[in-house]
């Protein structure tokens, strides 16, 4: 069974692609996840303020704020939020791509244009077979346009993709007024990749201290359907390739990803919650499915459930959001006009 892929140009056994997370922070968990099956690893994330350091600019934004109130002061990173720091991560690209065979994938996070994005072609130098950057931006201030917004986050695209010759993936959020729109822009700045999504990480309240509190919580296959959509909505219509990232928990749900259009599934929470080796058993399990159901390799079910030949992908998303409103059966009796 032929489950390779190309994505961003390297060509892969499998679709399954070890997404950013801690289990990279290692070369163990490099190696791990190479003998767990793993076609491509993407690296955790180094941070444009890791690159600038403790520019004045950088402290005066983590600080903006906490004058007002004492409990707002609980909204900054502690020192030491960020331990590696950029000449530890060149290094670790460099030892991981000497250590393992398939692709390493590096990922920086930022949003601002600075001189932290010529960093990229030094990781191109250490051996990255790919950047992937992560453009982690949430708009909070009502007087800046949705426009402005892009322009800059655009920019940041094209300041990386000019300094290397190595693929630039860009791993974004949802949240943009017409994202079929952004995406097209993204891969005119440069873009050979488009990863969905960026999942945004809500802090709770504690109500008695009055702080906020940080609460990370592993996504679910249910979390796949927001993806999903959207890179069924994009397939055949931007110039770049879709990776799928968040809610891939099993070999259906990677399935699912690439019938949608994606070229790869990306998979983070499943491997923290039960292993590296869960990336073998999906694979073996893909196998199985696409055997039984008469598939010979990927690339026939690449996009068969996408909204390519779809006229008009909003109304059916509209239809469908109505007819699964329809579908809930609710214990209380109908309304019977009298």
């Amino acid at each position: 069974m032929k489950l390779s892929t190309q994505y961003l140009g390297l060509e892969l056994k499998s679709p399954l692609v070890a997404s950013a997370s801690p289990l990279s922070k290692s070369l163990d968990g490099i190696r791990r996840l190479e003998d767990a099956g793993a076609s491509a690893i993407v690296m955790f994330s180094l941070f444009e303020e890791q690159i600038n350091g403790d520019q004045r600019s950088f402290d005066h934004d983590m600080q903006f704020g906490t004058d007002t109130h004492e409990e707002a002061r609980s909204f900054v990173p502690s020192k030491g939020s960020f331990p590696v720091t950029p000449e530890s991560y060149l290094e670790m690209v460099r030892q991981a791509n000497a250590a393992v065979d398939v692709p390493i994938i590096a990922s920086l996070n930022g949003v601002n244009k600075g001189k932290w994005v010529e960093y990229a072609n030094q990781l191109e130098q250490a051996g990255a077979a790919a950047i992937e950057l992560n453009l982690y931006k949430i708009a909070s201030d009502p007087g800046v346009l949705a426009a402005e917004v892009e322009r800059k986050l655009l920019s940041v695209v094209r300041a990386v993709k000019a300094q290397v010759k190595i693929p630039v993936s860009v791993k974004i959020s949802p949240f943009f007024s017409s994202l079929p729109n952004m995406a097209r822009g993204l891969s005119l700045a440069g873009a050979q990749g488009i990863v969905m999504f960026n999942r945004f990480y809500e802090p709770d309240f504690d109500l008695d201290n009055l702080e906020v509190m940080p609460r990370l919580t592993l996504s679910c296959s249910d979390d796949l359907r927001l993806p999903l959509h959207w890179t069924a909505i994009l397939f055949g219509r931007v110039d770049a390739d879709l990776a799928l990232s968040g809610g891939v928990h099993t070999h259906l749900d990677a399935i699912k990803a690439i019938a949608a259009g994606a070229k790869v599934a990306m998979v983070a929470s499943e491997l923290l919650k039960n292993g590296a080796d869960r990336l073998g058993q999906m694979e073996k399990a893909m196998s199985h499915w696409m055997e039984e159901h008469k598939y010979e390799s990927l690339n026939q079910l690449l996009g068969n459930m996408s909204y390519l030949r779809v006229a008009d992908p909003g109304t059916v998303e509209r239809a469908s959001y109505i007819k699964e409103l329809g579908s809930f059966k609710s214990e209380m009796p109908a309304f019977i006009p009298q």
